[in-house]
């Protein structure tokens, strides 16, 4: 039967395809240590227990009717409330969006901004922004990143394709990349955008910039998370910043997500969202803005969680410079933020034990899954066929324990390789 145009061509993520290979191998018996989910073992990495009480208070008074498209005022009060104590930035109630995560918000943004035929620009290895763009019928601007920026564009490599595009779209802390945007890296970006509107006649659309900022409150050790409006004022009026509870609270189920920018784009988003009934549960968003107000509990399992994170993420860096430095081809970057870890395996051109010939990161990535046990995503699924030897892993379902038995587990497979 004949379908949609968009029907017939959009795909799955193969993200999710892989994950649903690695489920049902764990559910047939099979050892796997998982590290390709954007997710959290809930079992390891519950939300806090003062957000679930309120959640079930909520429910217990019967707060299930629609919460209203806006969010409710109590949230979103919060919001305002945590960006002005973390980043000291003041944003007014009709610029704050809540939606049911992150997801909505995004594809709300692209739907306000993006006509068919306009370019898009983001960066690669980047988070579905391929996918948006072909919802959309927008024309990608792939920029190329490197691992000596962080995996991040600069502005000398936006700058000659900004001319006639109409959305740069930004994530930071990156996912898959686990790193951060350079202060003065930001600075630049954001400087240029202004330049680039102040040179555009009225007649036409601004050059709008999305920064994804949904794990901003998870960074380690020296890394600092800069809000562009901290560093750049004048981008306001081109910016919207995606944001939620699904990683700094571990609630990726919970479904909670905002947005922040001009009310003259929050409001075409809020009518998109309610078309699509894309609301956050309303004893969600009660318990959120409750949580969110109590600010010594959210310090509290902010530094708890994120010790836990950085354990984790140091013991594969340090597994990863220990392999290194014995001589396997392999190398990572220092973790900075969110759940991910860069790390490089050139394992192209090895045999395996029974003669297989790794050719391709798909080679390795199917190697480690089926032969070892160990889950990766190589970056050419998130559209960096350049750096296709580097590799994201998640912790979102390790143990401490798990990195020495995943890093030995690695290192035994490595010395089987010929």
């Amino acid at each position: 039967m004949k379908l949609s145009k968009s029907a017939e061509s959009i795909t799955t993520s193969p993200i999710l395809i892989i994950a649903a290979e690695i489920n049902k191998k764990i559910q047939q018996g099979e050892k796997v240590f998982n590290l390709t989910v954007g997710d959290f073992n809930s079992q390891i990495y519950p939300i806090p227990d003062r957000l679930t009480e309120l959640t079930i208070d909520a429910y217990k008074q019967h707060e299930t009717n629609y919460p209203g498209a806006f969010g409710i005022d109590q949230l979103r009060q919060a919001i305002i409330d945590l960006l002005k104590d973390y980043c000291d930035i003041d944003v007014a109630m009709s610029e704050v969006q809540v939606a049911s995560g992150s997801r909505p918000l995004i594809y709300s943004f692209y739907k306000t901004i993006v006509d068919p035929g306009d370019k898009v620009i983001f960066p690669v290895p980047s988070w579905n922004n391929d996918y948006y763009t072909e919802m959309h019928s927008a024309e990608a601007v792939i920029v190329e990143t490197s691992p000596e920026t962080n995996f991040f564009p600069t502005a000398e490599s936006l700058r000659p394709v900004i001319q006639d595009a109409v959305l740069l779209s930004l994530c930071s802390p990156q996912n898959p990349t686990g790193t951060i945007l350079d202060k003065q890296q930001l600075i630049d970006i954001c400087d240029l955008v202004v330049e680039e509107n102040k040179r555009r006649s009225v007649d036409e659309k601004p050059l709008y910039v999305m920064f994804d900022q949904v794990y901003w409150l998870l960074t380690f050790g020296n890394s600092n998370f800069h809000h562009p409006l901290a560093v750049c004022p004048d981008i306001k009026p081109y910016a919207v910043f995606i944001d939620g509870i699904s990683k700094s609270l571990a609630g990726t189920g919970v479904r909670v997500g905002w947005a922040t920018g001009p009310a003259s784009i929050m409001a075409p988003m809020r009518a998109f969202i309610a078309h699509i009934g894309a609301w956050a549960p309303k004893p969600e968003q009660i318990a959120t803005g409750l949580f969110l107000a109590e600010k010594a509990p959210v310090n509290q399992f902010l530094t708890d969680f994120r010790a836990q994170l950085q354990g984790r993420l140091d013991g594969f860096y340090q597994g990863f410079m220990a392999l290194k430095e014995k001589g396997y081809d392999v190398d990572a970057i220092a973790p900075q933020a969110a759940i991910y870890l860069s790390i490089r395996l050139n394992l192209k051109g090895k045999k395996t034990v029974d003669g297989k010939l790794l050719k391709t990161d798909e080679d390795v990535h199917q190697y480690l899954l089926n032969d070892v046990g160990i889950g990766v995503l190589p970056f050419s699924w998130f559209g960096a066929d350049s750096h296709a030897d580097w590799y994201r892993i998640s912790v979102g379902t390790s143990t401490q324990v798990q990195v020495d038995e995943i890093m030995n587990l690695l290192e035994l497979s490595l010395q089987k390789l010929n």
